[in-house]
């Protein structure tokens, strides 16, 4: 990172989310950085959503932040992270979802003091999974440390900060994937990408249990179908060993 105080781009998308999307913006308002751009990219929520995100505009000006709000249909999560990340104009770009909030005011602080002084094009962190309406009960811990794609490893996606340069170099997420866009573009930067990565070795994100990655058979059958193709369309060797060896790692992250 060469800039000497670089933007960050925060996108969050959202879509029926009046219950969670408070805490979201507020984890963000909260924030000690003080160059912040910040993008709410709704799907045409049909409850209070987009009435209540607007009304925080104030207090983002107040804070000399830049705040965008656009409600739109679109095609699914990934496009609508895809339009945020169009319409960023930071050097650094993170996404945090409607259900997710930072887990204090100093998160965006650290995260951009690390990437500058170790010249990263990405960051990852550790994340924590806490109950829907009880949020300081942890239901899982994912604690990244340092791994490798082809060990069954992968970092957490919502505490991912990636350079605006980087999704330049290595394109958006794929449209098509409905829950594991995240891991192929992971994948496509960090593993194939090569790029310089930072770990910051603490939890900075929460992520309400239940989300569309984290709920159900079903919902595993698919991630585990399209990380599978991911693999196969970058000739990855041992697809199906990989694919277990998460599995274990995800339930070693609730014991």
């Amino acid at each position: 990172m060469e800039t000497a105080r670089p933007l960050v781009s925060l996108i969050t998308v959202s879509y029926n989310s009046e219950k969670t999307i408070a805490d979201t913006i507020e984890s963000i308002l909260e924030q000690t950085y003080d160059n912040i751009e910040y993008i709410i990219v709704d799907g045409l929520s049909s409850d209070n959503t987009v009435s209540i995100a607007k009304n925080y505009e104030t207090e983002f000006k107040d804070k000399g932040y830049s705040f965008i709000i656009i409600s739109e249909k679109d095609s699914g999560l990934y496009d609508a992270m895809n339009k945020g990340i169009r319409l960023s104009t930071g050097d650094i770009v993170g996404i945090l979802n409607s259900d997710d909030f930072y887990v204090n005011e100093y998160i965006i602080e650290k995260v951009v003091k690390m990437m500058m002084e170790e010249n990263s094009d990405c960051l990852y962190a550790d994340l924590l999974y806490v109950d829907e309406v009880n949020l300081e009960k942890v239901v899982r811990r994912w604690k990244a440390n340092k791994g490798d794609f082809r060990l069954g490893w992968n970092p957490p996606h919502p505490t991912t900060f990636i350079t605006k340069r980087s999704y330049d170099k290595y394109g958006l997420y794929k449209t098509d994937y409905k829950i594991s866009s995240d891991y192929d573009i992971l994948y496509r930067i960090i593993h194939k990408g090569k790029v310089k990565t930072s770990y910051l070795e603490e939890y900075i994100v929460k992520m309400r249990i239940g989300g569309k990655s984290t709920s159900g058979i079903k919902s595993n059958i698919i991630s585990n179908k399209e990380i599978y193709n991911t693999l196969k369309e970058n000739n990855q060797k041992f697809k199906l060993p990989i694919i277990i060896t998460r599995l274990l790692v995800k339930i070693k992250q609730f014991l």
